[in-house]
């Protein structure tokens, strides 16, 4: 998976009868396997972002370019295909199934590619969860907040996907879980040789990352 490049992108949202920016980036390229911190105040448009390369929004001028893939440009069942073969995400908020077990969640990429699980996808999910020391079989609505978290990143890694998104990972963790889980996403991802984009306030996630921009009404610049 090569690189990530956005050109003219503009992203607007109807507000009052008219329509306000949320995203406004001339250029901006990210090279292949970059771990990327992007940070700013609520409501600049970090999410919509993160929204806009994974594909599941599309702007409504510009770009965005995965290598030689324009997500965009796909209909829309091959890029829901394209997102679930090339994008892990991991949320603030989990989601996470809490009556299934913590190896069915971390297996729930695998179904959407077919029937039937492979069994090495399946000892890779166990393998993935006894290492983040995560009991596979145990209900996730049993889990700690930093365990849930963990079972996250799993799942998001599960598929070795060249791209990861993540969205205020360690936001709803405390202190010592937020630095666990810090270390497992960049670890796994620098592991994978995977590009890591993450939106965070926590200045010790962002200081894991290569480089980070900031984000302010829309508008995207180098941090200084």
């Amino acid at each position: 998976m090569n690189g990530l490049e956005l050109q003219n992108i503009l992203l607007t949202f109807p507000e009052g009868g008219q329509r306000r920016t949320v995203l406004d980036i001339p250029y901006l390229k990210v090279t292949s396997g970059e771990h990327v911190g992007i940070r700013g105040a609520s409501g600049s448009g970090k999410s919509s972002l993160l929204n806009v390369v994974s594909g599941l929004v599309l702007p409504d001028r510009g770009t965005v370019r995965w290598g030689a893939t324009v997500p965009g440009a796909l209909p829309e069942h091959q890029r829901d295909r394209w997102r679930g073969q090339h994008i892990g995400f991991v949320f603030q908020d989990f989601q996470l199934f809490p009556e299934l077990e913590a190896l069915e969640n971390v297996l729930l990429p695998a179904t959407f590619t077919g029937w039937r699980i492979p069994e090495a996808l399946i000892r890779r999910g166990r393998g993935l969860l006894e290492q983040m020391h995560v009991c596979p079989t145990r209900k996730v609505r049993a889990l700690s907040r930093g365990e849930k978290q963990r079972v996250a990143i799993a799942r998001a890694v599960l598929l070795k996907p060249g791209i990861i998104l993540a969205d205020e990972p360690t936001a709803s963790l405390d202190e010592a879980n937020a630095g666990q889980v810090t270390l497992l996403l960049s670890g796994y991802a620098r592991t994978l040789g995977s590009t890591l984009l993450v939106v965070s306030h926590d200045d010790a996630v962002l200081a894991n990352m290569d480089r980070v921009l900031d984000l302010n009404r829309g508008t995207i610049r180098e941090a200084a």
